[in-house]
């Protein structure tokens, strides 16, 4: 039998021994800075106990939002997840997991997402690797060499440019599904809010006095043939603005043959590079899965262009608030998910896993069917489900 184990907030107390389990699970300095060991706002930080009061581990609950359709989305993003090496084994994660889904469900969460250092037990609690973020070198010889046209000029930003380069952020990230509102958490109210400081340059584009485009970027060391510049995060309204940056990163040819930058899904900038040609730089998978389905269907956008229903059953053992026979109905850009009945045997009957892979667009029922995340009575049709997944694909650009 497994001892109990207690799973609740940390007290301002606890706060440093939460602090040294995460840096014996993933290194880093020997003191910790002074934000680790105060409460704050924009997280809730998560512990799990044995009967003696010994905390075997803890986990963040970062208070995010994630665009879906055009609708920002309250989200529990977790993070910092480590468990003290003599409990590994003992049922402490999934303990751990639970505790913090229940408390983003009360505070109003609706979907999760996290980047797993080992899948197994985010996958045994309702997760599921749904994409991957990715970051890819270029040789900065290949860009291609444009100047600015027409009305296009592009110049050094300053500080009277980061209120509308947050909304020209926010313009990009709710015409997708996935991204972060960059508000809350670690974030605050305003993510821009250091960028000056943080960053070594930030370029902007603008067409007739608006901005319409931003680059933010990392010079890094030394002139060399291994100098790398670093593309932080570019945005681009127009193709003439993609245009007008990717010529402003060309230019650094001379100093920095190396361009290391974001790898979204296709956008107005991956259009214009030569994207054959890259090599990784790195791969981080990403996990998702359902806090409430009901407010995860209810409080997305979805294609306005797109109607329909469907009956399916969800069964949910960590969430049990999930579990049920449910109706999805989606019209005119909305949706709403609806208890479907008594009924003992759905047609068809998904996991949490299946539920996050088609609310993201990341794989269709036929497929959920074959992995053994949807199981069909005979007759049934799994590509009714495919409902679910008529969104764009979800994606991440943001690492937590």
């Amino acid at each position: 039998m497994r001892d109990a184990i207690e799973v609740r907030e940390l007290a301002e107390s606890e706060l440093e021994p939460a602090w040294r389990l995460g840096r014996l699970a993933f290194g880093g300095p020997p003191d910790a800075p002074p934000s680790a060991l105060k409460p704050a706002a924009g997280f809730t930080r998560w512990g799990a106990f044995d009967a003696a009061g010994t905390l075997l581990g803890k986990a963040t609950d970062l208070h995010y939002g994630q665009w879906w359709g055009g609708r920002p989305v309250p989200s529990a993003d977790i993070g910092g997840v480590a468990v003290l090496p003599e409990a590994r084994g003992r049922g402490v994660a999934r303990a751990l997991l639970t505790g913090l889904l229940r408390g983003a469900r009360e505070r109003g969460a609706a979907v999760s997402a996290l980047y797993p250092t080992v899948v197994a037990p985010y996958r045994a609690a309702g997760w599921e690797v749904c994409g991957v973020l990715r970051s890819v070198d270029l040789a900065t010889a290949a860009l291609p060499r444009e100047r600015p046209t027409g009305s296009i000029t592009v110049r050094p930003g300053a500080a009277g440019d980061l209120p509308e380069v947050r909304r020209r952020y926010d313009e990009y990230a709710r015409r997708r599904c996935g991204l972060l509102t960059r508000r809350g958490g670690w974030y605050g109210e305003d993510w821009t809010a250091n960028l000056l400081a943080d960053a070594d340059g930030l370029t902007v584009a603008e067409e007739d006095g608006r901005l319409v485009g931003y680059l933010v970027w990392q010079r890094g060391r030394g002139y060399g043939a291994d100098s790398v510049l670093t593309v932080e995060d570019i945005v681009a309204e127009t193709p003439a603005a993609a245009r007008a940056l990717v010529g402003v990163l060309s230019s650094w040819v001379s100093v920095a043959p190396t361009l290391r930058l974001p790898a979204p899904e296709f956008d107005a900038v991956t259009a214009w590079l030569p994207l054959a040609t890259a090599r990784d730089h790195s791969r981080q998978p990403w996990m998702h899965r359902p806090v409430d389905v009901v407010r995860a269907v209810a409080e997305r956008g979805w294609p306005a262009h797109v109607r329909g229903a469907v009956e399916f059953g969800l069964t949910d053992p960590v969430a049990p608030w999930n579990t049920g026979a449910w109706r999805l109905d989606i019209a005119d850009g909305r949706g709403s998910l609806t208890p479907a009945g008594d009924r003992r045997d759905p047609g068809l009957v998904l996991t949490p896993a299946g539920f996050g892979l088609l609310y993201c667009a990341a794989a269709g029922a036929a497929t959920l069917l074959e992995a053994g995340l949807l199981r069909a009575s005979a007759g049934a049709d799994p590509t009714a489900l495919d409902l679910l997944a008529c969104g764009p694909r979800a994606q991440l650009l943001d690492y937590f």
